[in-house]
């Protein structure tokens, strides 16, 4: 049955990545050259960036309380990270392309959309421009996915010595063929200074914890000449080893408060989190010359999207509550940040 149940988070976990990874959106992307393709990528993608990062920041504890010694709990939760507004389209104009990227002189709209922005917008227009100004490609910018980013987790929680947890939190690592595999690896310490909350003088639990979570997600991609030809004198390229290798990492500090009222327990915690994100599109790729006696054919380039970035940092308050009805326990909390987002599970343990 848990074997089970890693497979069923595991797979929700890939198609929550992967559907935001689609295969047309990043061909589409990759067709500039690798400056461009970068800064193109980074801002249709960031969304998803800080919505996985606000997850992997998020459902940790429900509770100020901790165990005792080697006591355990184990539990399946899930996050959903929602993308503000704000960053759900940008203007293609202010991202610093090149002159090898421009918005096509037909283009109907300047505004993109991000992957979490209106799946409906009309799409800008952009044109590829070779070194003598000459118009020599044009592609349309990829549609919006999902203003929603989920993120399950699994996780065991193990009681130390002298009031402290100790957590990890993860999914083996699972492939799925085509769609990309994914895993997910944390861990997190908390200690309650107040002394389990029973003195008379301090009724209540008050903690601190430090958690860190990784995501690896690796996808295979098909970006193809198509119909182009390499430049006159080179060779074919070989574009079997095209993928995406993508980590997601977040860190987060938290103060809890909590008090238990019977089998219902209420927390409060304050804290501040941070975000990276590493990506490169790896192999070989081909790319609309831009030197201008080869404009009908294609260039070679190789891991044309690099990103390596701190996605966001800064402070997040959640708010929710544990229910403890003999060996299982069910939770629920909310979270305000740059990111809001909401998580819940299920877990058992004594």
């Amino acid at each position: 049955m848990k074997k089970i149940y890693v497979l069923v988070m595991a797979a929700t976990l890939l198609a929550g990545v992967q559907k935001v990874m689609a295969q047309d959106g990043f061909s589409q992307l990759i067709k500039a050259n690798s400056a461009d393709a970068s800064a193109l990528m980074s801002a249709y993608a960031e969304p998803l960036f800080r919505g996985l990062g606000t997850d992997l920041n998020s459902g940790w504890n429900t509770t100020a309380k901790t165990k005792s010694l080697l006591h355990f709990e184990l539990r399946f939760s899930a996050s959903a990270a929602f993308i503000p507004i704000g960053d759900q389209s940008f203007d293609v104009r202010n991202i610093g392309l090149s002159g090898h990227i421009t918005p096509d002189a037909s283009t109907p709209t300047y505004i993109a959309p991000t992957v979490g922005g209106n799946t409906n917008a009309v799409l800008p227009v952009m044109d590829i421009i070779n070194d003598n100004g000459t118009k020599i490609g044009t592609f349309t910018m990829p549609k919006a996915i999902t203003n929603v980013i989920p993120a399950p987790s699994i996780q065991l929680t193990i009681g130390l010595i002298s009031s402290t947890d100790l957590t990890i939190r993860t999914i083996p690592t699972i492939s799925m063929g085509d769609v990309g595999s994914v895993g997910m690896i944390g861990f997190g310490l908390k200690h309650n200074f107040m002394g389990g909350g029973d003195a008379k003088l301090v009724p209540f639990d008050l903690a601190v914890a430090v958690n860190y979570n990784r995501i690896n997600y690796s996808k295979p991609l098909n970006v193809q000449p198509n119909g182009t030809q390499p430049a006159p004198g080179n060779p074919a390229g070989d574009f079997s080893n095209q993928h995406i290798d993508a980590s997601f990492t977040g860190i987060n500090a938290q103060l809890i408060v909590s008090k238990k009222l019977m089998f219902f327990t209420p927390f409060l915690s304050v804290g501040y989190q941070s975000a990276s994100t590493d990506l490169t599109t790896a192999g070989n790729y081909p790319v609309t010359s831009t030197v201008p006696s080869y404009s009908q054919y294609y260039a070679i380039v190789t891991n044309p999207v690099n990103i390596s970035e701190t996605t966001f940092d800064g402070m997040r308050v959640d708010l929710g509550f544990q229910l403890d009805l003999a060996f299982f326990k069910f939770f629920a909390s909310g979270s305000a940040g740059r990111y809001p987002s909401v998580s819940g599970g299920i877990g058992f343990g004594f």
